[in-house]
């Protein structure tokens, strides 16, 4: 095989197969050229999800007749005013990606120059320019794909139904949309209008356009600085999640980004609230100097790396936990309230058809002790606290039921239904307590304080276990041997290619796969520069202890200590929700009572 040039079109075809391998990735592309082309209304048509045509118009500055011609060469662009790859202050690099799209279908433009107001037209087929021409475009500039990858067959074949291409098309520009509220996106799929949306002041508005009420009400501002680094956005209530983490949208200077870190960062957020299995929805955009960041480490522009990651990752990860904990934090969910209240029907009254009139009976709790042992194998320190399970340090005598005292934030007791569920009076409506989920999350919370305080309690071992690693793993590992000494675990150099386990944190127990510990340990650390591992699994035995040393279902409990359950639910971090993510409660207020009566 002899070395040889490749041909123009061939070149053209390699790199349409890098940045545009399905229709979606297309409009990307050129979205992001009329964002960059300080559109303020964007239109897309698609037909057949893509495939058989594209059009895009713009109302942005347009091009000249040299721009024009030059627009559909590679490497030709108006992005780059240095010769600087990592100061990038645009989306898109117009040129490479029409380049990409041309050599691959037959493309027509029209464009308009704004200083000139000169329109001018040219087609492209499979790669094959024709002349410049007179245009009569009116403003802006308007792209027109016809048979994407007709020059290209064998990719054709792997394109996915109309319907999943037409999805992946609305997904971006709907995240482009959440990163640029200020410009107006239409989106019409076979001549049929999908998505609308007119342009906004703020981001707030448009993600509540996109991501609907629900979200809106679930949701928490999230503002922070770290040296030049910005983030802002929404992030969802841990009892408002999804199944999947593709409702996360991250964006890094206006960029929709699906990356490792940032993703990394979000679950060690969410870890102490959420069950693995789920997922939050949120909304965060970072704002960062273009030097700080590197936009080519992927040729669609998915990924990005940051110069000082660490720094990335301490600013989100300590934002989101801020704002967790904050008072703000302290609610639960409010679309299954509502989502009950949609779907309620008022049943039919039964007839009483006996001499007696019809009877409510009232429930009144019984008295007895709020106390609960707990299994000694969990230790020293299950054994030194048995009494926190109480719900309160004293349980003080509360004022009867009957006396106003619901101005409190989850209000007065008033009755304990089915042996679960502490039934409340609050200023405006009524709170139903999940008291088991409520007692576990403020068990859970003192676990956790009363951990920092004393700090973790190491178990060496009698031998050592030896875990055998490439040298790479090892070097990694002893980088962060202080850190993981601090959570109970000792790590030292065995000779060429492992290390030797000489401690465990105590809680763990004698059951730990340490050898499927440490592995998982040095994959994190490769994949985000970060473990959270083993800290997750030392709140997981905490959190399991709280479970079982919690209040359980079907006992009942006193007024005063239903009183003292919400007094300390009111005092703890994150008591909106159990160590799984449910909520602990449910508000629902006058007016939602009301209209469940018909009175609204």
């Amino acid at each position: 095989m002899r070395i040889r040039y490749l041909p123009e079109t061939l070149i053209n075809q390699i790199a349409a197969g890098e940045v545009v391998e399905r229709p979606a990735a297309a409009v990307k592309e050129l979205v992001e050229n009329a964002i960059d082309a300080d559109a303020t209304a964007i239109d897309v048509d698609l037909y057949q999800g893509g495939l058989s045509r594209i059009v895009i118009s713009d109302n942005g500055c347009g091009m000249n007749s040299d721009e024009l011609k030059a627009a559909l060469d590679r490497h030709a662009t108006s992005k780059l005013p240095s010769d600087n790859l990592l100061d990038i202050a645009y989306l898109g690099f117009r040129g490479e990606a029409l380049a990409s799209i041309a050599a691959i279908s037959r493309i027509t433009l029209q464009t308009c120059d704004h200083e000139t107001q000169e329109s001018w037209e040219i087609a492209c087929d499979a790669g094959t320019k024709s002349d410049i021409k007179p245009s009569a475009h009116p403003k802006g500039t308007r792209i027109d794909i016809r048979d994407l990858f007709y020059a290209t067959p064998a990719r054709l074949k792997f394109q996915k139904s109309e319907r999943a291409e037409y999805g992946a098309v609305k997904d971006i520009l709907t995240r482009l949309a959440m990163a640029h509220h200020a410009i107006a996106f239409t989106l019409t799929h076979n001549g049929d209008t999908k998505l609308k949306l007119p342009a906004v002041l703020d981001e707030q508005s448009r993600l509540a356009a996109i991501l609907g009420r629900d979200f809106s009400e679930n949701s928490i501002q999230i503002e922070a600085v770290r040296d030049s680094a910005v983030l802002t956005g929404y992030a969802g209530l841990p009892t408002y999640t999804r199944g999947s983490s593709r409702h996360q949208y991250l964006f890094v200077n206006g960029r929709s980004v699906k990356d490792k870190l940032l993703h990394g960062c979000v679950r060690a957020a969410y870890s102490d609230v959420l069950h693995r299995d789920r997922h939050p929805v949120l909304a965060l955009f970072l704002e960062l100097p273009a030097a700080d960041v590197d936009v080519n480490v992927h040729p669609a522009k998915t990924e990005v790396r940051f110069r000082d990651p660490q720094q990335i990752r301490g600013l989100i990860i300590s934002a989101l936990k801020q704002a967790l904990h904050s008072d703000d934090g302290f609610q639960s969910s409010t679309a299954m309230a509502r989502d009950t209240l949609s779907s309620f029907q008022t049943p039919a009254l039964p007839v009483n058809r006996g001499s007696q009139p019809a009877v409510t009976r009232a429930y009144i709790p019984q008295q007895g002790s709020f106390h609960t042992q707990v299994s000694s194998t969990h230790g020293s320190l299950s054994e030194a606290n048995h009494t926190m399970y109480a719900p309160a340090a004293k349980v003080e005598n509360v004022v009867d039921p009957a006396q106003d005292n619901h101005a409190y934030p989850l209000g007065a007791a008033r009755a304990h239904l089915h042996e679960n569920y502490i039934l409340s009076q609050t200023d405006d409506g009524i709170v139903i307590v999940d008291a088991h989920a409520a007692h576990e999350r403020l068990v859970y919370e003192r676990f956790k304080a009363q951990m920092q305080e004393r700090g973790i309690d190491k178990q060496g071992l009698l031998t050592p276990e030896i875990v055998h690693l490439d040298d790479l793993s090892v070097q990694t590992l002893l980088g962060w041997q202080e850190t993981l000494s601090k959570l109970g675990l000792e790590v030292e150099a065995f000779g060429a290619g492992a290390i030797a386990v000489q401690s465990v944190p105590a809680i763990l127990g004698d059951k730990l796969d340490i050898k499927r510990l440490i592995l998982n340990i040095v994959d994190e650390l490769s994949d985000y520069d970060h473990s959270d591992i083993l800290s997750e699994h030392i709140n997981h035995i905490l959190s399991t202890m709280a479970c079982h040393g919690s209040v359980r279902s079907g006992r009942r409990l006193n007024p005063e200590e239903m009183n003292a359950l919400l007094r300390q639910m009111e005092a703890t971090p994150l008591a909106g929700q159990c160590n799984h993510g449910r909520p602990t409660y449910v508000e629902l207020s006058l007016k939602d009572i009301e209209r469940l009566f018909g009175r609204r």
